[in-house]
C-alpha cells in the first residue's frame, strides 16, 4: 500500500515516512504544497495522511479536490482540537482525524483499519429500489448513471438498506460507523447523510432515496 504524507513540518514528516515504510507501507513525502492535486496523480497514494495548516491552501481544501477525483481514505492529522475542524474534515470528505501529538501504535492500527475497511470490504449482493434504481458494491445506480459512495457514505446506505421501511435513528447510525471505527459525531452525522443525499440527487433527478423523519430517523422505502 501506497501512503502520502501531507505535512509541511519537514521533522513530522520524515518521521511518518519511517514510521510507514517501517510498517511495510510505500510512503511518500509531498514537496510541492500548492499543487497537492499533482502530487496525488503523481504518486497514486492508497491512502492519504493529511494536515490542516499547510501553506497555500489548507488541507480542507486539498482533501475536497482529491475527492474529486477518488475515494481513497483521508486520514487528517492536526494539532486542532476544536470540534468545528473535526466536522469540517468530515465534510470536506475526510474519514477521519487525530490530533497531534498522537502515538505511532494507534496511528498504526487506525490506519490498517481504515485500509482494511476501504480494500477488503465486501459489499452483499445488489440491492435494488424503486425506478430501477440499485445499490452494489459501493455504488448506487440510476437509469445508467452511477455514483461511488464512501466508505462513511456507503455504511449509512448498508445501514438503512438493511432495515429497509423501517426508521434507523440517528443514533443507530452513529453505532455503526463507530463500530468500524469511524470518527462521527451527531453533527458531523448530519454532513455526511446531506452529501450522501446530494450524491444520489445529481443522477436520481432529486427523487428522495433516503427519507427523513424528523425527530426519528432516517429510511428507505
Amino acid at each position: 500500500m501506497r501512503i502520502l504524507i501531507v505535512e509541511d513540518d519537514q521533522t513530522l514528516a520524515n518521521e511518518l515516512v519511517l514510521l510507514c515504510r517501517r510498517w511495510g507501507f510505500e510512503a511518500f513525502c509531498a514537496k510541492q504544497f500548492q499543487e497537492i492535486r499533482e502530487e496525488f496523480a503523481l504518486y497514486q497514494p492508497d491512502f492519504v495522511l493529511m494536515d490542516i495548516n499547510l501553506p497555500y491552501f489548507d488541507g480542507f481544501y486539498w482533501c475536497e479536490q482529491i475527492r474529486k477525483v477518488s475515494n481513497v481514505p483521508v486520514l487528517f492529522l492536526s494539532s486542532r482540537e476544536q470540534n468545528a475542524d473535526k466536522v469540517m474534515a468530515m465534510a470536506a470528505g475526510g474519514d477521519d482525524y487525530v490530533e497531534k501529538p498522537f502515538d505511532p501504535e494507534l496511528l498504526l492500527l487506525k490506519i490498517r483499519a481504515m485500509l482494511r475497511r476501504a480494500y477488503e470490504y465486501k459489499a452483499n449482493d445488489r440491492e435494488y429500489l424503486k425506478d430501477g434504481m440499485y445499490y452494489e458494491n459501493g455504488m448506487f445506480v440510476c437509469q445508467g448513471k452511477s455514483v461511488e459512495l464512501t466508505r462513511s457514505e456507503s455504511k449509512i446506505m448498508s445501514t438503512l438498506l438493511a432495515k429497509r421501511g423501517c426508521i434507523v435513528s440517528r443514533e443507530k447510525l452513529m453505532q455503526q460507523l463507530w463500530n468500524t471505527d469511524e470518527f462521527v459525531t451527531d453533527a458531523s452525522l448530519t454532513v455526511l447523510v446531506s452529501r450522501l443525499r446530494a450524491k444520489l440527487d445529481g443522477i436520481t433527478g432529486g427523487q428522495d432515496v433516503i427519507v427523513t423523519k424528523k425527530g426519528m430517523g432516517y429510511y428507505i422505502e
